[in-house]
């Protein structure tokens, strides 16, 4: 079965960063495949052979495989003559002219997603800022895994109901509450390119346009989404990472642009103008 390819961008970024921090020569990395205990090495950063390309790692073997088994970072000194570890990868691992590895999972929500390993050409010790450094890129890629799936999820909790289907108007709420919860997950999402998935994902969930035709601001449409979604202004505020009296300024702002009197008529506005879903 194929790997979460939703997480390659962020491996190799964090390979990037990992070589960056700690000038290892050598960064490679993978996601383990959907539903099978075997990650596969598809991002490699330094490397000087295509040896380790494409690589299976079974879990619980070799440097890697350990790490997804016991999904804790491991690390040896000198891989071809380690006794931690086995030794079924040594003819690619030899082929690249790797010796002292470290191998970090990437750990959701319990279940290992990915490894990212660091190396040295030299068997010596990769000491204690390696793989700190390491620790931390892993932790950088669960967290962006971790929104990713968030906006899956919301994405599939947000498709509404046929009209004639009894449940539509319940299910429609579901559409509002999880396009409100989308754009705030977007400021979380430090990827540029992501952001803007997500906030082209969000579009499909409104009747038809943008914001722009109100003259809203991004965060007026923020605010106006939890307000939709039936949140109070201290809710609001929890969700978008904001004040409530921030909150209460955008809100009156919309207001003011719709020619609304209260709350309930700047809704209604944005969703006849499809402002809103």
């Amino acid at each position: 079965m194929a790997a979460d390819a939703n997480g390659v961008t962020e491996i190799r970024g964090a390979l990037a960063r990992l070589r960056r921090t700690t000038g290892l020569p050598v960064a490679f990395g993978g996601l383990v495949d959907v539903g099978r205990r075997q990650m596969r090495i598809s991002e490699l950063s330094g490397n000087a052979t295509p040896a380790l390309s494409a690589l299976a790692v079974t879990a619980g073997s070799g440097l890697g495989g350990k790490a997804v088994a016991l999904a804790r970072a491991c690390a040896v000194t000198d891989y071809s003559s380690s006794r931690q570890i086995s030794h079924e990868y040594d003819t690619a691992v030899a082929a690249e002219g790797l010796r002292s590895v470290l191998a970090v999972p990437v750990v959701v929500r319990r279940r290992v997603r990915g490894v990212l390993y660091g190396a040295l050409r030299t068997a010596q010790p990769l000491g204690d800022r390696a793989l700190t450094a390491a620790v931390e890129a892993a932790r950088d890629v669960e967290q962006a895994l971790v929104v990713r799936d968030e906006v899956r999820d919301l994405l599939t909790a947000a498709r509404p109901a046929p009209a004639a289907d009894p449940g539509a108007a319940a299910s429609w709420e579901q559409v509002r509450e999880a396009h409100a919860a989308l754009r705030a997950l977007a400021p979380r999402i430090t990827d540029a390119g992501l952001r803007a998935e997500l906030l082209a994902a969000c579009g499909l969930l409104t009747p038809t346009a943008p914001a722009g035709a109100a003259g809203l601001t991004p965060r007026e449409v923020d605010v106006l989404s939890w307000v939709a979604a039936g949140a109070t202004n201290a809710v609001a505020a929890e969700r978008l990472g904001l004040r409530p009296e921030t909150v209460k300024a955008y809100l009156r702002s919309a207001m003011r642009k719709f020619g609304a009197r209260t709350r309930g008529e700047a809704v209604a506005a944005a969703r006849r103008t499809g402002v809103l879903p």
